[in-house]
C-alpha cells in the first residue's frame, strides 16, 4: 500500500521523502521491523521509541512517523504528526481497508458489567440468526474461533486485524469493550459506533500508570457517547448526569427510575434445583413490554440484561430469541455458576476491588443462603487501600472469609494477606488464613455445611496465577470442578 493512502484520514506533515513509497507492513516495535514497513514510534513510560530509528532503519525500514522532528540517516521518508498512537490508530484502519464501515459495530464501557454485558448482546444476536464478532477482557471472538488478549481493548492495529478477520468471517455486527484506557491510549481513535451502552461509573483504574483521578476516568469514559450514532445509559446511575455531558448521539436511558426510557419492573429472584437467576419485566414506547428471565444470578445481572435487551430491541429481535439466549447466556469468571442444588451452591466472579465485591455479596444474599462464604486474595503490586477495603467488606458481609493468595506478582503472599487482616480486623467477621489458594478453595468445598453459598473471587476467567513474574496454569473454576467430582458432584 502506498504510504499517502495509510495516511490519508491523518493530519500530517512530510519532513523527507516520499507519500508514493510503497509501504509492506505497519510497526510499533522496532524489533518487528521488516523491509519496507513503516515504523511509528510510539513511546512508552519507560523508553522513547524514536531511540530506536536506526535500528529500524536499518532493517529496512521505508518510512517512520514520528513525534519529534529528528535528523535521520539513509533514504527513509519521514512523517511528522502530532500523536503516533492516533496516527497508528487511522492508519491500521486504512491499512486494513477500514472494516469497521463494513459491520453493525456496538460498543460497551463502564466500570462493571462490560463483559456480562456483551457476552449477552453477542448470545442475543447470535440467537437471532445474525454472525457477531466480539472483543474484550475475555479474548476475541470470531467464527467460533478465540484468539486470548492481553488488554480489555487491544492496541488499534490488533483491533483492526480482529476487525478484518471478521469480515472475512462474514460477521454483521461487531461487539466490543470499550475501556478507559482504550480510549485516552487512543486504541479507538476515529471510531463511529453505531451503539454504544454506558453500564455505570465508580471510582477505579486511579493511579499513576492509569487515570489521575475520578473526574479524568470519567471523562475517557462518557467519551463514548460522542463516538456513536445510538447512545444507551443507565438512567440508576448516581452519576447520570455526569455521564451524559456534552454527548452528541440519539440518547436512551434505562433502569427502574420512572423517567428511564426502558424501565425495569417486577423483579423476582429464582432458586431452583440447577438454577440461580432471576426474571424481570421490561418496558418502553420503542420496544412494548418484555418478560425476561435470566440463568445468571443477582441484580446487577438484570440490569445487564436490560442494557443487553435495549440496544437488541433497538437492532431488531424476537422476545423469544431474547429469552432463549438470556436463559442460556453464560461468561466465564462472571458469576460463573459452578455446582448449585440444594446442598450448595459454589460460584466463580471476577470481583476484585471493593465496589464489585460488595455487589456480588450484597446481591448473593438476596438469595438467602445459610452462609455467605468468600475466597479471596488481593493482587501483588498494587493499591494497598483495595486490600484494606476488601478485607473490611468480607468482615461484614460474609458469614466466613478465606483469605488466599491471588496473582502474588513481586510481592509477599504473607504481605498482601497482612493488608487484608488490616481491614477484616476493623470488624468482628468470621475468618480464616489459607494461603495457598488451591487448598483454600478445597477447604470451602470440604466443610460447607447444606444450603451454603461459597464465592471464590478475584481471579474469574483468568487461567494462570502470576508469582515472581512467571505464570502458573491455574483456573477457579477448575480447581472447584475437581474438588466437586470428589464428592461425587
Amino acid at each position: 500500500m502506498k504510504l499517502g493512502k495509510l495516511l490519508e484520514k491523518l493530519e500530517f506533515e512530510v519532513l523527507k521523502g516520499s507519500l508514493d513509497t510503497d509501504i509492506t507492513e505497519l510497526v510499533y516495535d522496532s524489533r518487528k521491523a521488516v523491509e519496507g514497513c513503516v515504523f511509528l514510534c510510539i513511546s512508552g513510560t519507560r523508553n522513547d521509541a524514536h531511540d530506536y530509528i536506526p535500528s529500524a532503519v536499518e532493517k529496512g525500514a521505508a518510512a517512520v512517523v514520528v513525534e519529534k522532528k529528528v535528523e535521520t540517516a539513509g533514504d527513509i521518508t519521514v512523517i511528522y504528526v502530532k500523536s503516533a498512537r492516533k496516527a497508528l490508530a487511522f492508519m491500521s484502519a486504512a491499512w486494513f481497508d477500514y472494516p469497521v464501515s463494513k459491520m453493525t459495530t456496538i460498543g460497551i464501557t463502564g466500570t462493571k458489567g462490560k463483559t456480562t454485558t456483551s457476552y449477552m448482546v453477542k448470545k442475543i444476536l447470535e440467537d437471532s440468526g445474525r454472525r457477531v464478532g466480539l472483543v474484550g477482557t475475555n479474548g476475541a471472538w470470531i467464527a467460533g474461533k478465540h484468539y486470548p488478549t492481553k488488554n480489555t481493548t487491544p492496541e488499534s492495529y490488533e483491533l483492526e486485524s480482529y476487525f478484518s478477520r471478521m469480515v472475512e468471517a462474514g460477521c454483521e455486527f461487531m461487539v466490543m469493550e470499550v475501556s478507559s484506557q482504550g480510549i485516552k491510549m487512543d486504541r479507538v481513535a476515529g471510531f463511529e459506533f453505531d451503539y454504544a451502552l454506558f453500564t455505570n461509573i465508580s471510582p477505579d483504574h486511579i493511579g499513576p500508570d492509569e487515570h489521575a483521578d475520578f473526574e479524568e476516568y470519567l471523562d475517557y469514559k462518557r467519551q463514548i457517547l460522542s463516538m456513536c450514532k445510538v447512545g444507551f445509559v443507565n438512567r440508576d446511575d448516581e452519576h447520570y448526569e455526569e455521564m451524559i455531558k456534552g454527548h452528541t448521539c440519539e440518547l436512551y436511558s434505562y433502569g427502574e427510575a420512572e423517567d428511564a426510557d426502558i424501565r425495569m419492573e417486577e423483579i423476582d429472584y429464582v432458586k431452583n434445583h440447577g438454577f440461580l437467576g432471576l426474571s424481570f419485566a421490561l418496558e418502553g414506547e420503542k420496544i412494548g413490554k418484555l418478560h425476561m428471565k435470566v440463568n445468571m444470578p443477582g441484580y446487577f445481572n438484570a440490569v445487564n440484561a436490560l442494557a443487553a435487551v435495549s440496544v437488541c430491541s433497538f437492532i431488531g429481535v424476537t422476545e423469544d430469541a431474547v429469552n432463549q439466549a438470556l436463559a442460556e447466556v453464560r461468561v466465564d469468571g462472571r458469576m460463573e455458576i459452578v455446582y448449585t442444588s440444594h446442598d450448595k451452591t459454589v460460584i466463580v466472579d471476577y470481583a476484585h476491588n471493593a465496589v464489585s465485591m460488595e455487589s456480588l455479596l450484597k446481591t448473593l444474599r438476596s438469595y438467602e443462603p445459610k452462609r455467605l462464604v468468600v475466597v479471596f486474595g488481593c493482587g501483588g503490586n498494587r493499591s494497598k487501600l483495595r486490600r484494606y477495603e476488601m478485607g473490611e467488606i468480607g468482615g461484614k458481609m460474609a458469614d466466613l472469609t478465606i483469605i488466599t493468595a491471588d496473582n502474588s506478582r513481586f510481592e509477599k503472599v504473607e504481605d498482601i494477606i497482612e493488608d487484608i487482616k488490616t481491614g477484616i480486623n476493623k470488624t468482628d467477621g468470621k475468618y480464616m488464613v489459607i494461603p495457598d489458594r488451591r487448598e483454600a478453595i478445597g477447604y470451602s468445598i470440604n466443610h460447607a455445611e447444606e444450603g451454603d453459598m461459597i464465592c471464590i473471587i478475584g481471579k474469574g476467567h483468568e487461567d494462570y496465577q502470576e508469582i515472581e513474574g512467571v505464570r502458573y496454569h491455574f483456573s477457579d473454576r477448575e480447581t472447584a470442578e475437581e474438588f466437586l467430582k470428589k464428592e461425587g458432584k
